[in-house]
C-alpha cells in the first residue's frame, strides 16, 4: 500500500532504499512513495537490475551493461530523495507560518523586518536600504549541470504530482490515478537516457538556463516584491517604504567568452535576442490573461477624467480603428487592446526593422502604460483589482524589463592584450615592432594617452588575427546593442585573471576602438560598466592597490559616476580555494572586501562585489544566509550579486515553491545585513580577532602549499581519482581543458574540485586547518586555546569556516579514499601523498572536534547527519563500483569493450555527485 501524504502515518519503504525510521516525517512520506514505485517500474522493466540493487555488498559478476542500469537506478533515487527533501522543506515552512506566523520562518522578509522594526529602525531608514540597492543572482555557463533539461522537466512534473498528493481532498479512486500518474512519470524517468551523448551547443545552454523562467522564475520573483511591500506596508503603514523592483537575474550564458571558443559574437548576439524574446513573450501571455479578466464595464464605474483622457490619446494613436468596436463599453480592456499593440511591434521590430506600426521602445513606457491602467482602475473605486491584477504583471515588466537577464560579457586578460597589443602595432606601423611589458610604466602611458586622445577613424583591422576581431567585435556588439535600446539586456563587462590597473584601462581602449563610449569622441565616459575579477590569493591582495590606482584615472571615474557611482568588483572564490585552500581562501576573500571598501569610501565610490560561487563548500557555496551575515560591514552596497552555477540551479530554482523560498532568502539576507551595517550593529572590526586569522591563515596556507608542490600531487591526483574521466561527461559546451594537465596551474578549478570529491579525498574543504589550529595552540599555549574558544563564539566568520570543514570531514572516508589511492601506479607516490592527507585529515578531525565540542563530525548538525547517514551507503557503493570500473577501464584496450565499461563508469560519476548534490 502506498503511503498517504495527506496524513502522517509512518511510511512503509523498501528495506533496500529505506531511510532509518528516524526520519523526518515529511521527507519519509514522499521518499517511501517515490521509492516504491521507482522498485515496482525497475521490476517490471529489469528484473534482474531490481534483484543487483536490492543485494548487499558489491556488483561482483554484473556485466557492464547491467552495472550502469544499476548505477543509474541509484542516481535516481539520490534524485527523487531531493524532490522528497524540497516538497519536506516547503512543507515545513508553511507549517511553521501557520503554526507561528510569517515572522518566525527563517529567511523570510517578515522575519527581517519585524526584527528590524524591533531595533528600531524606521519607515525612512529602511526606504533608504530598499532605495539605494539591488540583488542580482547570475546563472553561469560553467559546465557543472550533469542533468539534462529533459530530465529537469520530469523532477518538475513528479515534484507537482507529490504536491496534488498533500491534500486530503481527493477521494480513493481520485488518489489512485494520482499515484498513477506519478508512477507514469517515475517510469519515463527510468526509460529516459541520463547521459547527454554530445556536448550541448551554446544555443541549448541558452535554454536551458530560460527554462527555468518559463517554469518558475517570472512567476516568483514579481511575488517576491508583493510579498516585500505587504509585509512593510503591515509593519510601518501603506506606501510608508516604497518597493521599488530590488530584485533581477543576470547571466553569463552566452556571454562568458573565457575559455570558451563556442561563444562568438553571433552567438551573443543570439542569446541577447532570445532572452528579450523570452521576457516579451511572457509580457504578451500575462496581458492577454489581464484582458481576459478586465471586463469592467464604463456604465458600472466613473473613470477619471486623467484616465479618459489618456485612453482617448491611446485609441487616436492606433492605427486600427476597430479596437474600440470590439470591446465597447469596455475601457480597461480598449486600453490593454493598445497596449498589447505596442508590444506586439516591439516584438517585430528586431525581425521587421521597417515595421511602421506603433511599437515600445522600451520597457519604460509599458511601465507607465500599466501604471496609467492601475491609476484609472483606482480612481473608480477599483484599487484592490489594481493591486491585485496589474501591479503584478508590472512588477513583472520592471524586473524582467524586456530582457529576462541582463548579459555579462567576460573575457580572460590574455586575450584583451592580444587585442591590445594588435593595436599597439598598428600604431606604431611595423607589426615586428615588441610592445612594452604588460606590467610597465610604458604601457601605462600608451593606454593613458590613448584614453585622453579624442577617437578619430577607427583603426582598420583588417589585418590582425580573427581572435583579435572577435574579442574587439564583442565591444562593438555591445555599441550596436545599446544604440538599439537594448540596455535592460548588458550587464557588465568582466575581465577575469584582472592583474594589475593597465589590465582594466586596456578594457577602456578596446571600449574606445569600438566606439562604446557616450560621447563622440570617446573621452568622457564608457557607456558599459567595466569590472575587474580577482581570483588568486596573489591578485585578492593585490585588489586594494589596483583599485585605488584605477579610481584615480578620469575616464574611469566618470563612467562610474555615469553608472550610479557603484563599482563592481568580482572576487572569486574557486581559484582563491585552489590557490591557498579553504581557510586562506575565506580569510583573504574578506580581507579583500574590508580593504576595498575603505578604498571606495576614500574615493568617493561605493564598492559593490560580485562573489564568485560555486555550488559545492570549496568553491564558496556556503548556506545563503549564514554567508551573507558573515560579509563584512559595510561591504554590501548598491549591488550584491553572486554566481549560481550548474546544479545549483536546478536545486533552487527547479520548482516553484523551493525557487520563492531561495530568491526570499537570498533578498532578505542582503537587506538585515546591509540595514546593521548602516546601524553599525554588524559585528566590528576585532584587531585582536584579526590578527589570530591571519596567523590561522598563514599557518593554514602554507600546510596547504607544501601538500599542492609536492612534485607527486598531479601524477598521484590524475590516477586517484577520475579527473581525466570527467572530461567525457556532456555537462557543458566549453571545452574541458587542462585535464590532462602537467602541473596544477592548468588545472580549472572545477575539475579540481569535482574529482577530489568523487574519490572521497575532499581536500579542497579542510585541507591545512588541522596544522594551523594545532601550531597556533603550540605556539600561543593556555592564551590561544582561549582565543580559539572566543573566535568560535564570537567570530562569524570563524564560525562558519569552521562549521562548514567539519560537514567536510563527515563526508570525507579515508578507507574509500586509501582504495581510489590503490590505482596509482607508482608505490612511492602513492605512499607519499595519501600518507600526507591521511595525518592531517587526522589532526583536522581531532582539532575541530577538540574545538567545538562535537562528538563526531557532523554531530551538531542533525538534520545534516541524518541526510549524510540516508545517503552515504549508496554513495559509498557507487565510489567503491568506481574504483573497479576505473581500473578496468584504464586497462582496457579495446574499444567496443570500452564503450559499455565507459557507460557505466559515467553514471557512477553521475551518481556520487548526485548523491552529495553537487559536482564542481
Amino acid at each position: 500500500m502506498t503511503p498517504d501524504l495527506s496524513t502522517t502515518l509512518p511510511p512503509t519503504v523498501p528495506t533496500s532504499v529505506a531511510p532509518s525510521p528516524a526520519a523526518d516525517t515529511f521527507r519519509g512520506e514522499a521518499t517511501a512513495l517515490l521509492f516504491s514505485l521507482l522498485q515496482e517500474v525497475i521490476e517490471r522493466h529489469e528484473p534482474e537490475t531490481a534483484k543487483l540493487i536490492a543485494a548487499h555488498g558489491s556488483f561482483d559478476g554484473a556485466s557492464p551493461q547491467q552495472l550502469a542500469r544499476a548505477l543509474q537506478a541509484q542516481g535516481i533515487m539520490f534524485q527523487l530523495l531531493s524532490i522528497a527533501e524540497q516538497n519536506a522543506g516547503m512543507r515545513r515552512r508553511r507549517q511553521t507560518e501557520s503554526e507561528s506566523g510569517p515572522e518566525q520562518v527563517e529567511g523570510s522578509f517578515a522575519r527581517v523586518v519585524a526584527q528590524a522594526a524591533a531595533r528600531g529602525v524606521t519607515a525612512e531608514q529602511f526606504a533608504g536600504v530598499m532605495g539605494s540597492l539591488k540583488v542580482r543572482p547570475v546563472i553561469t555557463a560553467h559546465p557543472t549541470e550533469s542533468k539534462r533539461v529533459t530530465v529537469l522537466e520530469l523532477h518538475r512534473r513528479i515534484y507537482r504530482q507529490l504536491m496534488e498528493l498533500e491534500s486530503p481532498r481527493w477521494t480513493p479512486r481520485e488518489r489512485r490515478n494520482l499515484v498513477e500518474h506519478l508512477r507514469q512519470e517515475i517510469e519515463v524517468l527510468w526509460l529516459t537516457g541520463e547521459l547527454r551523448l554530445e556536448k550541448p551547443t551554446v544555443a541549448q545552454e541558452v535554454a536551458w538556463s530560460l527554462h527555468f523562467f518559463n517554469e518558475t522564475l517570472f512567476e516568483v520573483v514579481p511575488e517576491l516584491i508583493t510579498r516585500a511591500e505587504q509585509v512593510l506596508d503591515a509593519q510601518y503603514g501603506a506606501g510608508r517604504v516604497p518597493v521599488p523592483a530590488f530584485f533581477e537575474f543576470g547571466s553569463w550564458v552566452g556571454g562568458d567568452r573565457d575559455g570558451n571558443p563556442f561563444v562568438t559574437v553571433p552567438v551573443t548576439r543570439a542569446a541577447l535576442a532570445e532572452t528579450r524574446l523570452a521576457s516579451l513573450k511572457r509580457h504578451q501571455t500575462k496581458l492577454n490573461e489581464l484582458g481576459r479578466h478586465l471586463s469592467i464595464s464604463q456604465n458600472s464605474v466613473t473613470l477619471t477624467p486623467a484616465f479618459r483622457t489618456a485612453l482617448d490619446a491611446a485609441l487616436a494613436a492606433s492605427p486600427d480603428a476597430g479596437i474600440a468596436q470590439r470591446n465597447p463599453g469596455e475601457p480597461f480592456r480598449q486600453l490593454l487592446a493598445c497596449i498589447l499593440e505596442k508590444l506586439d511591434g516591439a516584438l517585430a521590430r528586431p525581425s521587421n526593422p521597417q515595421h511602421a506600426g506603433p511599437a515600445y521602445e522600451s520597457a519604460d513606457g509599458l511601465i507607465a502604460d500599466l501604471r496609467m491602467l492601475e491609476d484609472g482602475l483606482t480612481g473608480c473605486g477599483c484599487g484592490n483589482i489594481a493591486r491585485g491584477m496589474v501591479r503584478p504583471v508590472r512588477r513583472q515588466v520592471e524586473v524582467f524589463r524586456f530582457a529576462t537577464v541582463k548579459l555579462d560579457f567576460r573575457e580572460n586578460s590574455t586575450r584583451t592584450t592580444q587585442a591590445l597589443e594588435a593595436l599597439w602595432h598598428i600604431d606604431q606601423g611595423d607589426a615586428n615592432a615588441t610592445p612594452p611589458a604588460q606590467d610597465s610604466a610604458a604601457w601605462k602611458e600608451w593606454l593613458l594617452a590613448e584614453l585622453e586622445r579624442p577617437r578619430s577613424t577607427p583603426r582598420d583591422l583588417s589585418g590582425t588575427p580573427d581572435t583579435v576581431r572577435e574579442t574587439i567585435g564583442i565591444f562593438e556588439l555591445a555599441r550596436e546593442v545599446l544604440a538599439g535600446g537594448g540596455r535592460d539586456g548588458l550587464g557588465s563587462f568582466i575581465l577575469s585573471m584582472t592583474r594589475n590597473a593597465s589590465d582594466i584601462l586596456g578594457v577602456y581602449v578596446l571600449a574606445k576602438q569600438a566606439g562604446l563610449y557616450a560621447d563622440p569622441s570617446c573621452v568622457e565616459r564608457c557607456a558599459l560598466p567595466v569590472m575587474p575579477l580577482f581570483e588568486t590569493i596573489t591578485d585578492l591582495r593585490r585588489s586594494p592597490a589596483i583599485m585605488r590606482e584605477l579610481l584615480a584615472v578620469p575616464v574611469v571615474r566618470r563612467s562610474v559616476r555615469s553608472h550610479g557611482g557603484v563599482q563592481e568588483v568580482m572576487i572569486g572564490y574557486s581559484d582563491s580555494n585552489k590557490d591557498g585552500g579553504f581557510f586562506s581562501s575565506n580569510w583573504e576573500l574578506s580581507k579583500a572586501q574590508v580593504q576595498l571598501t575603505a578604498v571606495g569610501r576614500d574615493a568617493g565610490v561605493a564598492i559593490a562585489f560580485f562573489h564568485g560561487r560555486g555550488g559545492s563548500v570549496s568553491r564558496g557555496g556556503l548556506p545563503a544566509g549564514r554567508a551573507i551575515a558573515a560579509q563584512p560591514a559595510g561591504s554590501i552596497r548598491g549591488m550584491f550579486r553572486l554566481t549560481e552555477q550548474g546544479e545549483v540551479v536546478s536545486t533552487k530554482y527547479a520548482n516553484r515553491g523551493t525557487a520563492a523560498h531561495n530568491v526570499e532568502l537570498l533578498a532578505a539576507s542582503v537587506f538585515e545585513h546591509a540595514l546593521k551595517s548602516n546601524a553599525g550593529r554588524s559585528a566590528p572590526s576585532n584587531p585582536e580577532f584579526d590578527d589570530a586569522l591571519e596567523a590561522l591563515s598563514g599557518a593554514s596556507h602554507a600546510a596547504y602549499v607544501n601538500l599542492i608542490s609536492q612534485p607527486a600531487l598531479v601524477p598521484y591526483f590524475q590516477e586517484a581519482s577520475p579527473l581525466e574521466e570527467i572530461s567525457m561527461l556532456n555537462i557543458g559546451s566549453r571545452p574541458a581543458r587542462r585535464f590532462g594537465a602537467k602541473s596544477l596551474s592548468e588545472l580549472r578549478a572545477i575539475p579540481w574540485v569535482f574529482a577530489w570529491a568523487q574519490n572521497r579525498h575532499i581536500v579542497t574543504g579542510w585541507y591545512g586547518l588541522g596544522s594551523s589550529l594545532a601550531a597556533f595552540r603550540e605556539v600561543r599555549g593556555a592564551s590561544g586555546e582561549a582565543l580559539l574558544g572566543r573566535l568560535f563564539k564570537d567570530s562569524q566568520l570563524f564560525r562558519l569556516i569552521i562549521d562548514e570543514v567539519e560537514k567536510t570531514l563527515a563526508v570525507v572516508d579515508l578507507d574509500i579514499a586509501r582504495e581510489y589511492s590503490t590505482l596509482v601506479t607508482d608505490a612511492a607516490t602513492r605512499a607519499e601523498v595519501f600518507g600526507m592527507i591521511e595525518r592531517e585529515y587526522r589532526l583536522t578531525v581531532a582539532e575541530v572536534l577538540r574545538l567545538s565540542g562535537s562528538d563526531h563530525p557532523g554531530a551538531r548538525f542533525p538534520d545534516f547527519d541524518k541526510r549524510l547517514s540516508d545517503r552515504l551507503p549508496i554513495i559509498n557503493r557507487a565510489g567503491r563500483e568506481q574504483i573497479v570500473l576505473l581500473r578496468t577501464y584504464r586497462a582496457t584496450a579495446d574499444e567496443a569493450e570500452r564503450e559499455p565499461l565507459r557507460r557505466a563508469l559515467l553514471l557512477s560519476i553521475n551518481c556520487v555527485a548526485a548523491g552529495f548534490g553537487s559536482t564542481g
